[in-house]
């Protein structure tokens, strides 16, 4: 059985005013096996793409406009693999790394960036065991790039 609800991703509240990033229409099976796929990206349209893409090949998605709004949903205990850009304001893609190798670590992380000068700015510590996609990118190399990630027996982070 297949349904469709219409659910908004992350609402974020600052300093009394609330704004919700985005709107979207998050389908769920009866499998509990169905791997959760966070997509973090500043862009909506990158986001509504990449959701219509993980989708189509059978992954529950959860959006989320920035680093700071993955981050403080509390969303990353339920993911099974993290897609996020690298150059957003408050908190890059490095940052939020960072912080998820600490919460979650072994969690497979890909990282799509439309600015390549900023791995230069990658710090000297940074984990190898990641995805670089250079926007744009191939929609497909994408999938096979999550299934990998998913199947890999390097990553093994446990919902928690």
């Amino acid at each position: 059985m297949r349904l469709n609800v219409l659910a908004i991703s992350h609402l974020s509240v600052t300093d009394g005013s609330a704004s919700i990033c985005h709107d979207s229409v998050v389908s769920t099976t009866d499998d509990p096996r169905r791997s959760i796929i966070a997509v973090v990206d500043d862009d909506q349209r990158i986001l509504g793409s990449l959701e219509i893409l993980l989708e189509s090949a059978g992954y529950a998605v959860r959006l989320f406009c920035s680093a700071t709004a993955l981050w403080e949903s509390g969303g990353i205990r339920e993911v099974d693999c993290l897609i996020s850009d690298v150059g957003m304001p408050v908190m890059d893609g490095f940052e939020l790394v960072r912080a998820i190798e600490t919460a979650r670590p072994g969690l497979p992380i890909i990282l799509i960036t439309g600015r390549p000068d900023l791995l230069n700015r990658s710090p000297p510590d940074w984990p190898h065991h990641f995805r670089l996609f250079k926007k744009p990118f191939d929609g497909q190399e994408l999938l096979m790039a999550v299934g990998d990630a998913l199947r890999s027996p390097h990553f093994r982070a446990p919902r928690l």
